[in-house]
């Protein structure tokens, strides 16, 4: 299979570095045999459709291992190729590489307590409702730890034209559980965590992790709401044929993101496989040294390990923005329990070992032409087993 650039790396490897090449019969032998299980996933997926393209990368030791790319931007055999570089809708990761990640800035900054109720920072949400609503209750450790009883998902978009509309509609949501009695994924309550970020920042989310995020850790190609002249390099999510009626390139997919412009709490990043692996590095780096602040490091040791943590309710996967491993993970069978991950919509996943300092990116348009098709549940942990079985870690 042909793909749009690969490369290995034995240590120390760059994110920049790339040339073209056959992802695998042009590999250096004892590499291409190393990671001939990695390839063979990612091939068979392509050929069953799992998605049409995909850009993958690993990092090890605190080096890059593997990065590359297969496949093209759709199944027709003169689409763009997929390269290492290629910018994807990364859809839900936004809720730990923007959301989360600003968060985690400013508790450890002293500027934010998560057991503030949400309706101090959003007023909104309490109005109208009885002193002794629960929703009086919801603090934004349950929005993170995704146990506040709001609904998992909710189609604001239908009947919501304008981002204000749709912040109202989500504000007076009911819950359908006691804060902390449930354990229920929530678009809804990443929403509403977005908005209080914004409360709290004095600023919009995307110009505020931009600044404090992104660019600190020379994540020059992620972003919220690509530029017009930037969409035709970024592979479409979906032919929409029952809400925008057109082509989804280069904007995000998310219906409720959309109305609210492209920038929310819950989705709307843009992102590459090189820019999520400096991300999960500064991560990775903080959490095994202890120190805090060096160059290209954002968190300490303590903050990484409070937001690692599994949350209640008993049984749950979630910790705080993250995921962990569960018995049937995606990140297949060879993460420590000490790993956190997310998944998103549009195919993408991230995941890092923080006791192997291992972390893997997949980056994919598994819902191109449309979001029927959910192989990518199969591919996901096939391929996470054949990197940690391939790098020995």
């Amino acid at each position: 299979m042909k793909s749009g650039s690969s490369k290995t790396t034995s240590g120390g490897g760059a994110l920049s570095c790339e040339k073209e090449m056959d992802w695998a019969d042009n590999l250096p032998t004892a590499d291409a045999g190393r990671f001939a299980a990695v390839f063979a996933v990612l091939e068979q997926a392509i050929r069953s459709r799992a998605f049409p393209g995909c850009a993958f990368g690993v990092m090890a030791g605190g080096a890059v291992v593997l990065d590359g790319a297969a496949g093209r931007f759709t199944y027709e055999a003169d689409a763009p190729e997929v390269t290492p570089e290629t910018v994807f809708d990364v859809a839900s990761i936004t809720k730990v590489a923007a959301t989360t990640a600003a968060t985690m800035l400013l508790v450890e900054r002293g500027e934010l307590d998560i057991e503030t109720p949400l309706g101090d920072l959003l007023p909104g949400f309490v109005a109208g409702r009885a002193a002794d609503d629960a929703a009086r209750r919801v603090t934004l450790h349950h929005l993170l730890a995704h146990n506040s009883g709001l609904p998992g998902y909710a189609e604001f978009f239908k009947t919501a034209t304008t981002p204000d509309a749709l912040m109202d509609e989500c504000l007076r949501l009911k819950l359908e559980a006691e804060p902390g009695a449930r354990a229920e994924y929530s678009d809804p309550g990443f929403i509403l965590l977005g908005k209080a970020l914004e409360v709290k920042m004095g600023e919009g989310l995307a110009p505020g992790v931009s600044r404090e995020v992104f660019e600190p850790l020379g994540m020059t190609a992620t972003r919220f709401c690509p530029a017009p002249e930037l969409r035709n390099s970024i592979p479409p999510t979906e032919e929409d044929t029952w809400f925008r009626m057109r082509l989804i390139q280069g904007e995000v997919q998310d219906e409720n993101a959309s109305v609210m412009g492209g920038v929310s709490g819950h989705a709307g990043l843009f992102s590459n496989v090189p820019d999520l692996l400096r991300f999960a590095k500064a991560i990775m780096d903080s959490h095994a040294s202890g120190e805090k602040r060096k160059t290209a490091e954002l968190f300490d040791r303590e903050t990484v390990n409070r937001f690692s943590e599994q949350q209640l309710p008993q049984g749950s996967s979630r910790a705080l923005g993250w995921d962990t491993p569960s018995g049937d993970s995606t990140s297949g069978r060879h993460f420590s329990p000490h790993s956190i991950g997310h998944l998103g919509f549009s195919g993408c996943s991230l995941w890092i070992d923080l006791d192997k300092a291992v972390t893997i990116v997949l980056l994919t348009n598994r819902t191109w032409p449309d979001r029927k098709n959910r192989a990518i549940r199969q591919v996901w942990p096939a391929f996470h087993d054949a990197v940690r079985e391939a790098i020995g870690n």
